[in-house]
Formats: structure tokens, C-alpha cells, sequence
């Protein structure tokens, strides 16, 4: 069995995501930088996560570069898995190491079928005012990321910024304090599809807060979200999903999210289903 997550709000959580003040009791340090915590997991959640049998393949999928990715100590010293998704499927790390050939493969599709980086950062500035942009970031070579003052934009703005960057074969993802731009190439579900064909390992649950994880539920055999972010604010507003939503949100909504794939696992084996 495969369980591929998000990271950010969905198993580890910056000081501003927590739900819950710093010094809230079992919350442990999953990322230091210069001394100082930037991002913590729930110790229920680290523990559940330890203890998945090792039939169960554990991959990170993040919108991470692959330095952001590399900076978070819990998966360079606790928690180490074979593969990881970074750069919002762009690249995919192997034992720490970027596949090469995937992203090379990647960035021939990008050209194929996605609008000039150039082109959407000009059509994202015309659309956001100067002061609502705290800074711009060309990440890993293959899409922006706009820190921004969230609560200045205009929902309009983005929706319709949303929409022409989708003619451009682009997709917009508003997570926070962060505005993405990322060709729609790259993506998660598709670096996904490629690493299960590796491992060979069937079925696969997954999780996820944002747009940008949507493709990536949409692929797994279980889904599960937190009730925050980006398809939580759809669900509140749309149709009804084909996902199963935790009861807690903020950092302890990991907790039931490793619960639920601990029980997924053992369901499966006590019916005799293969979870290997």
C-alpha cells in the first residue's frame, strides 16, 4: 500500500497554521531554521507516522522546492522514505536524489503545453497591486510563488486571474499567505502515476488541504482532508466530494489523517485484500 500526503497543513504545520498557540502541549519540532521552530507535527501524529508498517510505502508530495523540502529535519532524521514528490510534482527524489530523467521530462511538457513564465508573471503583476505582493519567488525553474497580503485581494481578482491563467495551460492556488502560479504539467497526480508504476505497490491512500492536492486525491483509492484550506472553503461552497474530512482541524487534524490510514491498511489486510 502506498500512502502519498501534502505536508504543509496537512501533516506539519507552521506557527501560523497550528490552530493552537506554540506551547500547546504535544506539539514536537518538525523543521528548525537558525534555531527557531518553522514548523512543528503533532507527537501523536509523529508517532502514528513511525509506526505505519513497513508494507506501506510513505511519500511526501509537496508544492516544496526541493531545498525547502530538504530543510525539514523530520524526514532528514526521523522519518527518511525512499521517494518524495517535490516542486508540486516537478521533481521526484530518489533515496535524496533527483530523478534527472523526470525532470527533464517534465520540463519538455511544460514547453509543450504551458504559456512562456513570462508571460503569466506579467499578466499575475498587472493583476495584483504592487502593494499587495511581499515578494516573488521562480521556484526549482518551474513555477512562481507570491508571498502576498491575503486579506487585501479582492476574491474577484483572483478567481479572474485564475481563469486566464487556465486558458494559458496554467493553474492559480491561494494557500494562505502564498499565491501560486504553476503550469498545469506540473502537477502531483501525474509524478505520482510515475512513481507508483515504479514501486509496483497497490492500493494507495492519500491526503491534502489545497487545490493544488486535488489531482492528487482524485488519483488515490482513499482520500482524507483536513477541514481548512482550499477544498474545504469549495466544500462549504459546492457539491458534495468524494472525500472523507477530519473532525479536527489545524495541527491535529494529522492525528486522525494517520489514524484513518493505520485503519485503512489493517481493514484491508483483515479482508484479504493485497496491501503490499
Amino acid at each position: 500500500m502506498i500512502y502519498a500526503s501534502d505536508l504543509d497543513r496537512t501533516l506539519i504545520y507552521s506557527p501560523a497554521a497550528l490552530g493552537v498557540p506554540e506551547d500547546t502541549p504535544g506539539l514536537v519540532p518538525a523543521e528548525i531554521r537558525d534555531g527557531r521552530v518553522v514548523s512543528y507535527i503533532s507527537r501523536t501524529a509523529l508517532k502514528e507516522l513511525t509506526a505505519l508498517s513497513p508494507d506501506i510505502v510513505f511519500m511526501p508530495v509537496t508544492t516544496r522546492t526541493v531545498a525547502q523540502y530538504r530543510r525539514i529535519d523530520l524526514f532528514r532524521e526521523t522519518v527518511i522514505p525512499d521517494y518524495a514528490v517535490t516542486s508540486n510534482g516537478g521533481n521526484i527524489l530518489v533515496n535524496g536524489a533527483v530523478d534527472e530523467e523526470w525532470r527533464k521530462r517534465i520540463g519538455e511538457k511544460v514547453l509543450a503545453e504551458s504559456a512562456p513564465e513570462g508571460d503569466v508573471r506579467s499578466l499575475v503583476l498587472a493583476a495584483l497591486r504592487e502593494e499587495w505582493i511581499i515578494s516573488e519567488r521562480w521556484c526549482d525553474g518551474l513555477f512562481y510563488t507570491y508571498v502576498v497580503h491575503r486579506d487585501l485581494i479582492p476574491i474577484e481578482v483572483a478567481l479572474e486571474l485564475s481563469e486566464k491563467l487556465y486558458g494559458l495551460g496554467w493553474r492559480v492556488s491561494l494557500q494562505g499567505r502564498k499565491l501560486y502560479a504553476v503550469p498545469a504539467a506540473v502537477n502531483k497526480s501525474d509524478a505520482i502515476a510515475h512513481v507508483r508504476r515504479t514501486v509496483r505497490s497497490e492500493p494507495m491512500a492519500a491526503s491534502g488541504d489545497s487545490l493544488l492536492d486535488r489531482c492528487l486525491l482524485d488519483s488515490a483509492d482513499y482520500a482524507i482532508v483536513p477541514p481548512h484550506g482550499e477544498i474545504y472553503a469549495q466544500r462549504e461552497n459546492g457539491p458534495e466530494m468524494p472525500y472523507r474530512f477530519t473532525d479536527s482541524s489545524g495541527v491535529f487534524a494529522a492525528d486522525e489523517i494517520l489514524r484513518y490510514v493505520r485503519e485503512i491498511y489493517h481493514r484491508l489486510s483483515a479482508t484479504g485484500v493485497e496491501a503490499q
